[in-house]
């Protein structure tokens, strides 16, 4: 049976947080990182302070995951401040994939509270026991912070003793849920449609939300009408905690033509309708849709990878054109009128090259992640090997997403195995005068790493096993991410200060 639940900020999640402060006028950073060791003691896990003649004190240290360890009775405490808005849920089943549907409630949306609709796939433990999961999330609430920069340790202090004591009245009030408010728990509705097997992916056509691609480790590839539970949760009385409705459905189409199972799946953005395919068996179909809402599938497939295609994305732009990438290591261009081989291949990783993410803003860069935890951006006027624009070696496990935000050209979000969301935002430089000011406002005496790079933005924690993260289209700054452990839906609060925003 299916378990869902809501809850709202985290309190007890491992949570690394990076302030960077920006100056305004320039494409530059200082990147400072603050974090705050705390021993919990006692049965009241009641946070202990060092006290110094009566003045509070921070012990502030640069941490630094996968990399630094922890002491024994010592944990990562996260800062609220760092969020505008973190909240949790999950279906019973971890979800391999997820797609964020589009909706009607604004193009560009900001204030909170925020709704959503979002479509995942399940991993149960038995083939019949899988879902498409589709669901509502609405109340989402947060708020808009705004960077503060104490004049004085003494005002520092201060501020810190009072978010400790709105932190622990706010644990307080989680494990008294009489005294939380219900206008600040989000609401969760879910409808899961039978699918025999797991879900590799899933993704939602950008033109129609509404229809759903699924790839299954079946084999088959499977497109589905979800309009009618989405029109059932609109406007509709929220399910009780713990509670879905289960229904069996039939696909719109099957495709049955593919040898092997696989993970690649992609709509086209500029084409309604039109669909890509790939398998562990180095194939890539086409599906082009007709007019009686089914689609065709050429059995003849693109051909030109030696390994499994991992991933595929169309171009923002072009009809006809779309990049692949393989655990042969390359990344290919290709032209759907040709399908003998592609039109460029280079070269792009030493390792399994995971997944792509072709940017909508900026068409002509494209950003790659590796198996070896790296991943590299891409300029198409200039797409030879070696030649990447940038390449970061950040991470200690494998790059399972990667994705260029849908407001800012320059910002993009990575998961990874190794348990982390990173944005990274590609228009930042250190700035070593700037660095200094700041540090000196803050009295802080811990030096950042001088190796970090200084385009890293945000890191977050918390989750296990993290496998996909995705911008909402429509909310900015806002992402989802899923794990072995749920989703996390998060908004950094250093976003909203970046040039532009």
């Amino acid at each position: 049976m299916y378990f869902l639940s809501y809850v709202g900020f985290f309190f007890n999640y491992e949570i690394l947080i990076i302030h960077s402060m920006r100056k305004l006028q320039k494409i530059k950073t200082a990147k400072v990182l603050e974090m705050a060791r705390t021993k919990k003691k006692g049965r009241g896990g009641k946070k202990s302070k060092r006290r110094l003649k009566g003045v509070s004190v921070r012990m502030l240290q640069v941490w630094q995951p996968g990399v630094d360890g922890m002491e024994d009775g010592e944990e990562l405490q996260f800062d609220p401040t760092a969020y505008d808005c973190l909240h949790a849920f999950h279906l019973g089943w971890p979800c391999l994939s997820f797609d964020i549907m589009r909706d009607t409630q604004g193009v560009l949306r900001t204030d909170f509270p925020h709704s959503l609709f979002c479509v995942a796939g399940t991993q149960a433990d038995q083939p019949a026991n899988n879902a498409v999961a589709v669901v509502q999330l609405a109340n989402i609430t947060g708020q808009r912070r705004k960077p503060k920069i104490p004049s004085t340790m003494e005002e520092d202090e201060s501020e810190s003793d009072s978010e400790s004591d709105s932190d622990e009245e706010d644990e307080d009030m989680e494990t008294n849920p009489n005294q939380e408010s219900q206008s600040k728990v989000p609401l969760l509705q879910v409808r899961l449609v039978v699918h025999q097997g797991c879900v590799n992916r899933v993704r939602a056509m950008m033109q129609q939300p509404h229809i759903v691609a699924t790839w299954g480790d079946s084999g088959y590839v499977q497109v589905w009408d979800m309009a009618a539970h989405i029109r059932s949760m609109s406007g509709g009385v929220p399910d009780g905690p713990g509670s879905c409705t289960t229904v069996h459905q039939a696909p719109l189409q099957i495709f049955t033509g593919h040898k092997d199972e696989g993970f690649a799946l992609d709509w086209s953005p500029v084409t309604a309708g039109r669909l890509l395919s790939g398998d562990c068996k180095n194939a890539i179909h086409l599906w082009e849709p007709t007019t009686g809402g089914k689609w065709v599938v050429e059995n003849k497939p693109f051909q030109g990878h030696s390994a499994s295609v991992e991933d595929l994305q169309w171009s923002p732009t072009e009809a006809d054109v779309f990049a692949s990438c393989s655990v042969d290591g390359t990344l290919r261009i290709w032209d759907t009128r040709h399908r003998e081989q592609s039109a460029i291949s280079i070269k792009a990783h030493d390792a399994d090259v995971n997944v792509i993410s072709w940017n909508r803003l900026a068409s002509c860069m494209i950003a790659s992640g590796c198996d070896d935890g790296t991943f590299r951006i891409w300029d198409l006027r200039s797409l030879k090997e070696d030649a990447f624009v940038a390449h970061f070696k950040y991470h200690t496990g494998a790059i399972t997403s990667i994705e260029w935000s849908p407001h800012e050209a320059s910002t993009l979000s990575v998961t990874s195995a190794d348990h982390q969301l990173t944005i990274w935002d590609l228009s930042l430089e250190r700035d070593a005068e700037e660095e200094a000011e700041y540090q000196a406002l803050l009295k802080q005496q811990a030096e950042p790493p001088a190796d970090l790079p200084p385009q890293l933005l945000f890191v977050h924690q918390g989750q296990k096993d993290l496998k996909e993260g995705h911008w909402h289209p429509q909310i900015k700054d806002l992402l989802i991410a899923t794990a072995a452990d749920g989703f996390n839906i998060l908004r950094p609060s250093n976003l909203e200060n970046l040039p532009g925003a």
